[in-house]
């Protein structure tokens, strides 16, 4: 090779090396490189070599830990066919507790209804007896009509009726009286303090001296019957009226 080549490639190189752009500073050259660096340095022609580099491992990323999924919401699902069997059933159940409710009740106020009925009918039957027999009189067996009217009476009644019975007869045996009655009715007119207050209309029919074809009058008894004292009769008003007048 001539010596006008020589320098014609230094040359070259160095244009080379000015024009080659900087880079990043490579890693420790190897042996090979380092031979070939030395002997471009003593002038001598090497065929350039090109070693690639062995690049550093990268070290490893850590792996990001995938945080642990967050357990399912807890929902309540419903048919809407469910739904609608629940708000009938509340339905039906208030209805059945209404209809139970309102059924005692008329129970209740049938059977308050009953026993009051009864009760009257029983005081109206009560004053309609005493009341007949008071007026069944006879002027020759007086004892038993006194004995009518002591009948079912209070203690006090009876003793009232003791004292008034001889007077009585004294007006009876001369006047030969007789009587005989009937009922026609007897209503309830008043419940007060437990007792009751009834009416008793009676037919009654008469003879005496003076009359002996007899004559025929409606006569009210007022009586008042104790419940509370075994359905006694407590007090009674309107005998005199089937009674001769004094």
């Amino acid at each position: 090779m001539s010596e006008d080549t020589q320098p014609k490639r230094a040359v070259d190189a160095e244009d080379s090396a000015v024009s080659a752009p900087e880079t990043t500073a490579a890693p420790e050259a190897t042996a090979t490189e380092a031979t070939a660096i030395g002997t471009a340095a003593s002038g001598t022609t090497v065929a350039e070599a090109t070693v690639p580099a062995v690049a550093a491992p990268a070290a490893e990323t850590p792996k990001a830990v995938a945080p642990a999924p967050a357990a399912p919401a807890k929902t309540l699902s419903l048919k809407l066919s469910t739904l609608g069997l629940a708000a009938a059933a509340v339905v039906l159940i208030g209805a059945l507790v209404t209809v139970s409710t309102l059924w005692l009740s008329a129970r209740s106020d049938l059977s308050d209804r009953d026993a009051k009925a009864a009760a009257e009918q029983h005081a109206e039957q009560v004053a309609t007896d005493y009341s007949v027999g008071a007026s069944n009189i006879n002027f020759s067996d007086l004892n038993s009509w006194t004995g009518r009217l002591k009948a079912n009476t209070t203690p006090a009644l009876g003793n009232k009726f003791d004292a008034t019975a001889p007077k009585l007869q004294e007006i009876l045996v001369p006047l030969k009286w007789t009587s005989s009655a009937t009922p026609v009715a007897a209503k309830v007119v008043g419940h007060d303090n437990g007792l009751y207050q009834v009416d008793v209309f009676l037919n009654v029919t008469s003879t005496n001296a003076q009359n002996p074809d007899g004559a025929q009058t409606t006569v009210t008894y007022n009586v008042t019957v104790d419940p509370n004292n075994g359905w006694k009769v407590s007090d009674v008003g309107g005998t005199a009226l089937a009674l001769p007048k004094q």
